[in-house]
């Protein structure tokens, strides 16, 4: 019995899979039930043309789960309840390796040893959960009023849904055609009696761009008489590579001005399934609510009870395996593959635009057998004629796979007039 997963699902023979890809490395193997083995069939037939969502399909983790399972970790019921951060670890967690993933990465977003705190998250979108509820608390705390919060209108939907989860009032700030903050809109919109929680979109979800924080932050000095701000930083995907570039100052805590960030693990580091982290300056940490639990370590200011303790090994793990120096040239290699990209589809006369820092291309969408193909991410926006679609280059790209796609997308070009 064959099971239909999709009545759009595009079947593509497994010789088709470029020869670079780690698919080709990927033994067949049974599960004993159909249904699970003909889904992973599917999942490996489409992976190569994975180009519309920012996953990186080179994971790091094969040795990860030889470990795991020969060490027992599979039968251990562990927990990282709690703050990472305290001085007597749980026992029966992994907090003391989750403690030194934020010690890796806190430097990297230019914060100091003795001002920050942080937690492996869910998801990115658990991290702007903390950066919110975080920035929220402090404000509260530093001047007894409720902020407002102001997000871009591009930034990724998260923000909006976790503010209305948080009962916030929320101002939605226009972005420009290129998806950027607006300054002067801020400006407009603010409301000087009240705090203001903003959030900074460092690559937001669709055209990938990056608010321009000076000029943001430069709007809010322009106001002393607001009692309070606090800046959070979505930096789910650009957060990752952006530390390992020349370009790192774009998330530097000190030269932005922020005072929390959210970078997602299942995207550049390539972790197999959703988390992150949430890094932010002791100082906020400090102006949270207390909430004394003495059966776990006495400190739960963090939004969840229990937490994921698996994700943190993972984390610790691309760390010693993959590295700082290795992330600078996966990078470097992104970025190059993203300005390929481009030239190809300039060369081909496709319309095609991206921002600066980015690996988002976004351009006229193609049909819908083709998006469906190369799953990619579709929106519509009027200022560039209609229905737009993207991608997201990522390390396990290669040039003759970017040829490849460029060329389906001239030849469909070329039937349509």
């Amino acid at each position: 019995m064959r099971y239909v997963w999709s009545s759009r699902q595009i079947h593509l023979p497994l010789q088709q899979i470029p020869s670079t890809h780690p698919c080709n490395n990927m033994k067949k193997v049974t599960s004993g039930y159909a249904k699970l083995d003909e889904w992973v069939a599917i999942w490996r037939e489409t992976l190569p043309h994975y180009f519309g969502y920012p996953f990186n399909e080179v994971s790091p983790l094969r040795d990860f789960y030889e470990w795991y399972y020969a060490a027992g970790i599979n039968l251990m019921n562990l927990n990282n309840a709690g703050d990472p951060f305290t001085d007597t670890p749980w026992e029966v967690s992994s907090q003391v390796f989750e403690r030194e993933v934020i010690e890796f990465f806190a430097p990297r977003y230019d914060f100091d040893d003795n001002n920050r705190w942080g937690l492996v998250t869910h998801s990115g979108s658990d991290g702007n959960n903390h950066g919110i509820y975080f920035g929220a608390n402090y404000l509260k705390h530093r001047t007894g009023k409720a902020p407002i919060l102001y997000v871009s209108d591009e930034a990724h939907y998260s923000n909006m849904r976790l503010a209305h989860l948080q009962d916030l009032e929320t101002r939605l700030v226009k972005s420009d055609t290129m998806g950027r903050m607006i300054p002067e809109e801020l400006e407009r919109q603010l409301d000087t009696s009240r705090p203001a929680l903003v959030v900074y979109a460092c690559g937001s979800t669709f055209k990938g761009a990056i608010d321009d924080m000076p000029a943001l932050n430069a709007v809010l000095r322009r106001h002393p008489e607001l009692p309070a701000v606090y800046r959070h930083v979505d930096a789910a995907l650009f957060g990752g590579y952006l530390p390992f570039t020349e370009h790192a100052h774009l998330v530097s805590s000190k030269k932005m001005g922020f005072e929390s960030i959210a970078v997602s693990g299942h995207k550049f580091f390539g972790i197999d399934s959703p988390c992150g982290l949430f890094i932010c300056t002791r100082e906020v940490y400090d102006n949270q609510s207390d909430f004394d639990v003495p059966y776990l370590n006495k400190n739960m200011r963090m939004i969840n009870c229990s937490r994921d303790p698996i994700q943190p090994l993972k984390y610790w793990w691309v760390v010693q395996k993959v590295g700082a120096e290795e992330w600078a040239r996966q990078a470097r290699r992104i970025m190059e593959l993203t300005a390929y990209l481009k030239q190809q589809l300039d060369k081909a006369g496709y319309p095609a635009w991206v921002n600066e820092y980015s690996n988002t291309v976004f351009m006229r969408c193609p049909s819908a057998e083709l998006a469906h193909k190369y799953q990619l991410a579709q929106n519509d926006d009027p200022r560039f004629g209609g229905k737009l679609a993207h991608v997201v280059v990522m390390q396990h790209f290669t040039e003759p796979a970017i040829d490849a796609f460029v060329a389906e997308l001239c030849s469909e070009q070329k039937i349509a007039r």
